[in-house]
């Protein structure tokens, strides 16, 4: 019978937590930079009756950034994890993607978009548990 050892496990769980954030972010961040015009429009409107209505654009660029910018942190993460057996890239990573849903949970709670904040919540809750996971 074929198990596979307690490490081997955990490293595979971290790959995986690791692998979907960075799939999450950048493509995330890559389409913001594709339809830059639809988002913005998009977002204008979402936000036109908050006090984010005047920062649409800074704030759809610092979003783009940090999301390309966790995406890419995770994706060394994870050759990190495999290759040197280390998890600092990852850690960080997940630490970058949780304060990137957390700046959206904030824009989606302030717009009233409480549909999109629950689906945000969710993914948050996932990256404490990975966080957690490569203690």
């Amino acid at each position: 019978m074929f198990t596979l050892s307690n490490e081997m496990l955990m490293l595979i769980i971290n790959v995986l937590c690791v692998a979907f954030f960075t799939v999450l972010l950048i493509q995330s961040g890559v389409d913001k930079l594709l339809d830059w015009e639809g988002n913005l429009s998009w977002l204008t409107g979402h936000f036109k009756d908050s006090p984010f209505s005047n920062m649409v654009p800074l704030l759809l660029g610092i979003i783009t950034v940090t999301e390309l910018g966790a995406g890419l942190v995770c994706a060394y993460g994870v050759v990190e994890l495999l290759v040197f057996g280390e998890n600092t890239f990852a850690q960080i990573g997940i630490i970058l993607s949780a304060v990137n849903l957390l700046m959206l949970f904030i824009g989606q709670r302030i717009a009233k978009e409480y549909a999109g904040a629950a689906v945000l919540a969710i993914y948050f809750l996932l990256s404490i548990v990975s966080l957690f996971l490569l203690i």
